[in-house]
């Protein structure tokens, strides 16, 4: 019962950053939802790599225990990796706001300058 809770919150925290991303006009607080679709995901990611009752991969004595499940290494090896990339890009994207925002004074983004209008 406790993969469903997971699975729910992963599919909620993708949805509110989806939503925030399309209806969010503030160029932080698109950073902010990207930064929370983001943790949907790799929340996703370790629920799908989730084995109950399984044991860390890194065990010695593996190979003289019969009948040991253990947890898949791929999802938290690759989680680890999104984890730093995720870093890495919102450190780009909130240096972009600041720069927008010393070029055109303001954080919104239908203000910028050199954006055409489609109302």
């Amino acid at each position: 019962m406790s993969n469903f809770f997971l699975y729910l919150t992963s599919i909620l925290l993708i949805m509110a950053g989806l939503a925030a991303i399309l209806y969010k006009r503030n160029l932080i607080k698109i950073v902010i939802a990207l930064n929370i679709l983001e943790a949907g995901v790799n929340l996703l990611f370790i629920t799908l790599g989730y084995r109950p009752g399984g044991t860390a991969p890194i065990f010695t004595m593996a190979p003289e225990l019969e009948g040991l499940s253990m947890v898949l290494p791929t999802p938290q090896a690759l989680i680890l990796t999104n984890i730093v990339i995720g870093f890495a890009t919102t450190a780009l994207m909130l240096t972009f706001a600041v720069l927008t925002h010393r070029h055109n004074d303001t954080m919104d983004i239908r203000n910028l300058r050199g954006v055409e209008s489609n109302d």
